[in-house]
C-alpha cells in the first residue's frame, strides 16, 4: 500500500473538514439571509467533498485501488447559478467579517486546488488522476466564485473612497 497516496487521502479529507467547519461558522455568524445561504452552500460542497474522498480512502484501503463512479454521481457545482454575486454584495460591506471570510475562503480553495492539482500529476492509476483532477475542478469553480464576489467588493471600495485616478 502506498503510503503517500493514504497520507495525501487523509490530508484532503481534513482539508475538506476544515472547511465545512469554516463555512457552517461563517454561516451561523453572518446576519444577511443571502450570505448565509451562500455559506451553507459551500459547507454542503465540502460535506460531498469529505463523502467522495472518504469513500475513495476506503476502497484504497480495501482494494488498494480507486473506485470513482460515486464521484459522478455528484454534479458540478452551481453555487453561482444559484446566488447572484448582486445580492451577495448587497448584504456584505467590504470591511465586514463576511468580506474577511471571502478572502479567507479563497485562501482555503487555493491550497486545496493545489494539493488535488499536484496529486493529479503525480498519480499513475487512472482513477486517481481523474478523482484529483475532478477535485481540483470543483475547487477552481468555488475560487472563481469567491474571486468575483471579493473583486466586486474591492470595486465597491475604490468607488466609495475614490481611489480611482479619474
Amino acid at each position: 500500500m502506498d503510503d503517500k497516496t493514504t497520507e495525501i487521502l487523509k490530508c484532503a479529507i481534513l482539508m475538506e473538514k476544515r472547511g465545512q467547519a469554516f463555512y457552517n461558522k461563517v454561516a451561523q455568524q453572518t446576519s444577511g439571509e443571502v450570505v448565509k445561504r451562500f455559506f451553507e452552500m459551500m459547507a454542503e460542497e465540502e460535506s460531498n467533498h469529505i463523502k467522495i474522498l472518504s469513500n475513495q480512502f476506503k476502497a484504497y484501503q480495501d482494494k488498494q485501488q480507486f473506485d470513482i463512479r460515486d464521484m459522478h454521481d455528484h454534479c458540478e457545482s452551481d453555487i453561482a447559478g444559484q446566488i447572484l454575486s448582486q445580492h451577495i454584495r448587497s448584504e456584505i460591506s467590504a470591511a465586514d467579517y463576511e468580506a474577511a471570510a471571502i478572502s479567507a475562503a479563497m485562501s482555503m480553495e487555493e491550497n486545496a486546488i493545489k494539493l488535488y492539482s499536484e496529486r493529479a500529476v503525480a498519480a499513475t492509476d487512472p482513477n486517481e488522476k481523474a478523482l484529483y483532477d475532478w477535485l481540483a475542478n470543483w475547487e477552481n469553480q468555488h475560487l472563481s466564485f469567491l474571486a468575483d464576489i471579493d473583486r466586486d467588493l474591492t470595486e465597491d471600495i475604490w468607488y466609495d473612497q475614490s481611489f480611482w485616478p479619474f
